[in-house]
């Protein structure tokens, strides 16, 4: 950055000054607000991030991580607990378990309600997540085609975008991203609002391009202190927690529809056990 500097147009300069200035606040921010504290236009900003090479501003971002996780000290814990890898797992339960308080503080009745009426009368049900929020992606189609809630997903992004873009109105296009940013899911997410069907979102980030992209976005709070963080540790584990409870809910909103799911789900699991 220090060697580009003096090539940048004047704007752009003060810009990556900024950065250079306070990494960590830049790497937490969003574009938008960089450019304000700074005093110039969010296009200004995007361009002095290309200028230094990335694609854009989440690219810099995701660097300004790496490159300040470079700078971290290793931590040597002292202790026979400390050091102990029980002791270490038990202290990472307890302090994961302190943030579940949190974990819903950002959904409303409106948003909840919506979100499972959606599922409820959708025509087709896609389910989109890359990455590390696959997993997820997985798991909810499972639980979705149990709950007698028929859903698909598609592995391949060329694909997943055709079948978005021909989902059509009536129908719901889930996506999960836990960063808010991933580029494959915004695509999809894109393609299913051109053709008509309704985008439900659920991420770790409010202000992220997937919240202001999806139609009903699903704010579950990040179980890390910052953007740093999710990156790093990159947990899914509160999602996981909600998707689960959504599930719930949509079966008891279904009625006996949902009961009757979940007695046929609970007679082929008998079936397929054995001494």
């Amino acid at each position: 950055m220090a060697s580009l500097v003096p090539s940048l147009q004047p704007n752009q300069r003060r810009v990556v000054e900024a950065i250079m200035a306070d990494r960590a606040a830049a790497a937490e921010g969003t574009a938008q607000e960089l450019a304000e504290h700074v005093g110039v236009g969010r296009t200004t900003v995007i361009r002095a991030a290309q200028s230094l090479g990335y694609d854009g501003f989440p690219q810099l971002r995701v660097a300004l991580v790496h490159e300040m996780a470079l700078d971290q000290p290793v931590d040597i814990a002292s202790g026979s607990e400390a050091s102990s890898m029980l002791g270490q797992l038990r202290t990472r339960i307890t302090n994961y378990s302190s943030t579940l308080a949190t974990a819903s503080s950002a959904l409303t009745e409106e948003l909840l309600h919506e979100c499972i009426r959606a599922l409820d009368e959708a025509g087709r049900v896609l389910v989109v997540a890359h990455g590390l929020s696959s997993p997820l992606g997985l798991d909810l189609v499972q639980r979705l085609n149990s709950a007698g809630r028929s859903a698909e997903m598609q592995l391949d992004p060329v694909t997943e975008q055709i079948t978005a873009r021909q989902l059509g109105s009536g129908s719901v296009c889930f996506c999960y991203s836990g960063s808010g940013a991933n580029k494959a899911t915004l695509d999809t997410m894109h393609a299913a609002k051109r053709g008509g069907a309704q985008v439900i979102a659920m991420t770790s980030f409010a202000g992220s391009a997937v919240t202001e992209t999806a139609d009903v976005a699903l704010v579950v709070p990040p179980t890390t202190d910052s953007f740093q963080d999710e990156l790093m540790r990159t947990s899914r584990a509160t999602l996981m927690l909600i998707t689960e409870q959504l599930v719930d809910l949509l079966t008891t909103y279904r009625g006996e529809r949902g009961r009757e799911a979940l007695l046929t789900s609970l007679s082929m699991i008998g079936d397929s056990l054995r001494e």
